[in-house]
């Protein structure tokens, strides 16, 4: 990199830095911290949104794995765009009917009572650790193909960085820093895809260079592998705890969908970008790693000057979706956990400092995360597991038809842990089917059973009196 380049990227940090600091000012409580005052309009909302789930699996992620697979794992990956539409159109709207809500585990508890908030407390926590650590991965990935720096310190710097503005400016310090971010993102990303294409000789040339594989709907998935991958994503970051804090932060329901929609819609251009990206890496570098694939092209194919901007814009991808998942750990623990089970009558500024205290901590244990796990997709798909085959169906069926069937939702996490636990250990390597799905199915289809015998034994007993 040029010293240019080192200039823009170091203005990158240093803006970063001045909204970190005058954000502390903003944040005089608890509400402050995890919802931002409620005062999020959708242009904000959809630009936070964006940039908090188009994170390393996003953009690296995507681009890794089309470089190894072809478009086929973009079609599966559009999953996530799928949800987000879905989750805009229909629940995001009804989520702004839970006065006072910040976690998931407030609209947990108030359809199935405490034990089921102490279970989605837990099983947010664990989640968003792993996500966390994908993206503390991602980091280091960004840096040591750009920068070429070794991995392990990067990803400290990087991580240390996200952990001092989340914790100490909260939801609006992860607001403003993302929407600094979805520029960076939003317009050096896309630029990156035009540059590249001139220099492999025009989208035209690209198609002619590359495996015909790597083109068609199918690829070399069979049926269960695009099927598992398509429904890991589908549900896999369905209402997570950073979009639900989101969606709370909104002042009403006309904000929460259209903000939520639209970012659904983002979703399928950004991940066409990030997987065409991955392919130009194919032809011009095939022997580089794949998660490799957009920071190669990056480093390699960008005129200087401009080279600072886009690293600046992947590790603005990367960053945002960390400090989001990790503001969101301490609001959960504290909510969810210490207050209800703990200390019910904690003060409010000692709520503040003890999600302060917990940002801190937990990026620690995120990047021994990092550190542990094979990629950044890896790391997503073993975090998925602790939410869609447990938290996900009770809460859409609570959401959407007030469902109040609290031995239903209890047994229903439960089987969800369990099959998928045993499906992942005993039978996903013979069978080629995701753990998640099969335990996805089993957690709706015990839901539905438990609510169904339940309602007919009240409906037994009501008769008999």
């Amino acid at each position: 990199m040029t010293v240019l380049d080192w200039v823009l990227l170091g203005g990158y940090f240093v803006l970063l830095a001045v909204i970190g600091v005058q954000t502390i000012r903003r944040v005089q409580n608890s509400d402050d911290f995890a919802v931002a005052g409620n005062r999020i309009i959708w242009p904000v909302f959809f630009g936070s949104l964006a940039a908090s789930f188009l994170g390393g699996g996003a953009s690296l992620g995507v681009a890794g794995r089309t470089f190894s697979d072809g478009y086929v794992y973009m079609f599966a990956f559009f999953g996530y765009a799928v949800s987000f539409l879905l989750i805009g159109l229909f629940v995001a709207p009804r989520l702004k009917r839970y006065l006072g809500a910040h976690t998931v585990g407030d609209v947990m508890e108030e359809h199935y009572g405490r034990a089921a908030r102490l279970l989605t407390g837990v099983l947010s926590i664990l989640l968003c650790a792993g996500i966390l650590g994908a993206q503390a991965l991602a980091i280091g990935t960004v840096v040591n193909a750009t920068l070429q720096l070794p991995a392990t310190p990067s990803i400290i710097i990087g991580m240390g960085v996200v952990v001092l503005y989340s914790s100490f400016g909260g939801a609006w310090a992860v607001i403003q820093t993302d929407m600094l971010q979805f520029v960076f993102l939003g317009v050096f990303i896309p630029v990156t895809l035009v540059l590249a294409l001139g220099e492999v000789g025009g989208p035209a040339a690209l198609i002619a260079a590359l495996p015909e594989a790597h083109l068609s709907f199918g690829g070399g998935y069979g049926a269960a592998v695009f099927i598992g991958l398509f429904v890991s994503f589908l549900l896999g970051e369905t209402l997570v705890p950073p979009y639900a804090q989101r969606t709370f932060s909104t002042p009403d329901c006309r904000h929460a969908r259209i903000g939520f929609a639209l970012s659904g819609g983002f979703a399928f251009l950004f991940y066409f970008i990030a997987a065409s990206i991955g392919l130009v890496a194919l032809v011009m570098f095939p022997n580089i790693p794949p998660d490799q694939a957009m920071p190669t092209v990056v480093m390699q194919l960008l005129p200087a000057g401009l080279i600072g901007l886009v690293v600046a814009a992947l590790l603005a991808v990367v960053m945002s979706t960390a400090s989001s998942y990790l503001n969101s750990i301490a609001v959960v623990f504290v909510k969810d956990i210490y207050q209800p089970f703990v200390n019910p009558t904690v003060s409010a500024t000692k709520r503040l400092w003890l999600e302060r205290g917990l940002s801190l901590g937990v990026g620690v244990v995120a990047t021994v995360f990092a550190l542990s796990v094979p990629s950044i997709v890896d790391a997503l798909l073993y975090s998925y597991t602790f939410w869609a085959p447990t938290i996900v169906i009770p809460l859409l069926v609570a959401v959407l038809f007030g469902s109040r069937a609290k031995a239903a939702a209890l047994s229903s996490i439960a089987a969800g842990i369990v099959v998928t636990a045993a499906w992942m250990i005993f039978l996903q390597e013979p069978t080629g089917l995701d753990g998640l799905v099969v335990g996805a199915a089993a957690n709706l289809v015990v839901f539905f059973v438990v609510a169904s015998l339940t309602r007919s034994s009240r409906r037994a007993v009501a008769s008999e009196a």
